[in-house]
């Protein structure tokens, strides 16, 4: 698939400002938030920053954003309304636990709000991953690993998120720094999981499936003659579009290195400094693992080829 720069953003930016309310949720929950007005506020202005941004962004790749509005109406069938219905139903407890957290008077309501949040903002990973999941004409995301993904990547670049934020005001969130380890680790993983499925298996779907021409023979090898198509078209553009596979391992070469090992590696060596100086890793680590995520994703989109390229000569999808 065409991997348009709108939906790399939207899934990356989304999914790391709702990986931020997952964990100061969490955090709330047990009381261990620190009242810091600075850090509170500024937590708050980028997690809803970056859900905000990466949900407009996303009606970028619409071919009338101005009609998004509509896609609210079809919750029932849809996982990208739902998504949308997930989104905004977030921003209540979102904001509710900002205002809380904010002002030390109403710190009673943050303990609650904060846990409420995280059901909010792992249900709305979960929408964004299915709808991914829910294309059967795509192998590379109709399968068990999709979710997973999703799921762990957002609370891991959240968490490694506050933890840059808590380094830069000097504030303490105990136990985050290996936390966020272990979410990268998880992270890595999981991709790695998803990655070998997609390599070692294909699409049910064949030429010979596709054409009808299946059951002409045991192993019948159907080959396109001539395609719909003399020219270059939409359809290849968006639903062909392929790199090869040398480009394809070295990308996941740096997904793997700046988005999950090098981060760790920082990480757990910040534990052994004293807080003025756990900026010094916490930061740059919470930069190479944004690099790192939006190469991730953009060979998600990159390597996921529509079933429809059976018709212009794959013999694969």
């Amino acid at each position: 698939m065409h991997p348009a720069f709108s939906v790399i953003f939207f899934t990356t930016a989304s999914g790391a400002g709702y990986g931020m309310l997952a964990t100061l949720g969490f955090y709330a929950g047990h009381d261990a938030l620190p009242q810091n007005v600075w850090f509170s506020i500024t937590s708050m202005v980028v997690a809803l920053g970056l859900v905000t941004a990466g949900l407009l962004s996303s009606t970028f790749h619409l071919g009338h954003p101005e009609r998004a509005w509509r896609a609210f109406s079809q919750w029932r069938t849809s996982w990208l309304s739902r998504e949308g219905v997930a989104a905004l139903l977030a921003y209540i407890p979102a904001c509710a636990f900002g205002l809380a957290w904010v002002f030390p008077a109403l710190e009673w309501p943050a303990r609650i709000l904060g846990p409420l949040m995280i059901p909010f903002a792992l249900g709305t990973l979960f929408t964004t991953a299915m709808i991914y999941r829910s294309l059967k004409t795509i192998h590379a995301w109709h399968n068990k690993w999709v979710v997973p993904c999703y799921l762990v990547l957002g609370p891991m670049t959240g968490a490694v998120f506050v933890l840059a934020l808590s380094a830069g005001f000097g504030v303490t969130l105990k136990f985050l720094a290996a936390f966020s380890g272990a979410l990268l680790a998880a992270g890595l993983v999981v991709k790695w999981l998803y990655w070998t499925f997609i390599d070692s298996t294909s699409a049910a779907s064949t030429p010979a499936t596709a054409t009808g021409l299946s059951g002409t023979g045991p192993a019948v090898d159907v080959k396109s003659v001539e395609w719909p198509h003399t020219e270059a078209n939409y359809v290849m553009k968006e639903m062909g579009f392929a790199v090869a596979r040398k480009h394809a391992q070295k990308l996941r070469g740096i997904a793997i290195w700046l988005g999950f090992m090098v981060p760790a590696i920082l990480i757990e060596s910040s534990v052994m400094l004293p807080l003025p100086q756990l900026s010094f890793l916490a930061i740059p680590a919470a930069v190479l693992m944004a690099v790192g995520i939006v190469v991730e994703r953009w060979l998600f989109f990159a390597q996921a080829r529509h079933v429809v390229t059976l018709f212009y000569g794959a013999k694969s999808a």
